[in-house]
């Protein structure tokens, strides 16, 4: 079992929490209250921007390759999953300050909790393995490892807390995991290289985004079935809900674009054009007028205007920056982690 409740004691310097968490935080770190938090995959670092003037303000180490993140359900920790280091990295969620390091977590790539929190899951994508673990608030406990190849990726749930959907990028498939039972009830190929999936509202489809093609293929996953195809852009990615019960964007990657898919016609409605190359993942402002945006090829992070549906602003990060997070943001709901 690993512990995951906070530090007894406060820590009270960062000379202390290099010593005891055996990473090095800069001072810099540490002193701003930053609220953009971004995964420098290859660097090995979080790069933090203020939200509200777009600076850069510092930049802290973490294990190797974090690729992926995910807020506690109690809001209070944010884990950044060092996929290469075989760890996760518990950081405050406003500020990045480190609060706890968990070892022995086999290439976690992509992580997330099922909706009602009794579930914690991770894909190593390298080990063509998904791990879940028994979640009780505080704690995790491995339940089973179940190989699964080739090369897990992203995941999402279903309401009923029974399922874990996870795309297999290089077999092309969809997988879908008993929870209680921790075995694979089925896979079916879907396409080349899948990548992010959403749940779309009441459970109806699985949106999968097609990386290897330009669409997003939209599963009945009762029937094991592609029933559309949704054209959006070259490498289809990652998705975020819009948060106004209509719509999900996509990122394309290859295209450099960004796709609005409308829940009820499952329709492309609009693209987002004018974007630095290999958009990849997406944070949602609070008031939802800002997508803010990773670029994974060009060491940027975007902001695009939703009402102008314009790019007006890049800030520079480190090399291929991923995951992206800030606490006062438009909430993401069950069953999809972030």
């Amino acid at each position: 079992m690993f512990k995951l409740s906070v530090l007894r004691r406060a820590i009270p310097s960062v000379a202390a929490a290099t010593l005891i968490c055996g990473i090095n935080l800069s001072a810099s770190g540490l002193a701003y209250a930053s609220d953009v938090i971004v995964l420098d995959s290859g660097e090995a670092d979080l790069t933090l921007i203020d939200e509200a003037t777009h600076k850069v303000v510092a930049t802290d180490p973490t294990g190797k390759e974090p690729h992926h993140l995910m807020v506690t359900p109690d809001n209070k920790s944010l884990i950044v999953a060092d996929s290469v280091s075989n760890d996760l990295m518990f950081v405050d969620p406003k500020t990045a300050k480190l609060q706890r390091r968990v070892e022995g977590i086999e290439d976690p790539y992509q992580l997330g909790f099922s909706p009602d929190h009794a579930w914690f899951v991770t894909n190593g994508l390298r080990l063509n393995r998904v791990d879940v673990y028994h979640y009780d608030g505080e704690n995790i406990a491995l339940a089973k490892r179940i190989p699964l190849a080739q090369t897990p990726s992203h995941m999402t749930f279903s309401m009923d807390n029974r399922t874990v959907f996870v795309t297999l990028q290089d077999s092309g498939e969809l997988a879908a995991i008993d929870l209680p039972t921790q075995t694979v009830k089925w896979k079916m190929h879907v396409g080349t290289v899948p990548a992010g999936l959403w749940m779309v509202p009441g459970d109806r489809y699985l949106l999968v985004g097609m990386t290897g093609e330009d669409d997003v293929a939209v599963v009945d996953w009762r029937k094991q079935q592609v029933v559309a195809r949704i054209h959006t852009g070259r490498g289809a990615h990652n998705f975020r809900s819009l948060d106004d019960g209509k719509h999900v964007a996509v990122t394309n990657r290859v295209d450099s674009t960004i796709s609005i898919i409308d829940y009820d016609t499952l329709t492309n409605v609009g693209n987002i054009t004018g974007l630095m190359p290999g958009p990849d993942d997406m944070e949602l402002s609070a008031d939802r007028r800002y997508l803010w945006v990773t670029f994974r090829f060009a060491r940027h992070v975007g902001v695009i205007d939703l009402t102008t549906r314009k790019l007006v602003d890049t800030i520079p990060a480190g090399r291929s920056p991923h995951g992206l997070y800030f606490a006062d943001r438009a909430p993401v709901l069950a069953p999809n982690p972030d």
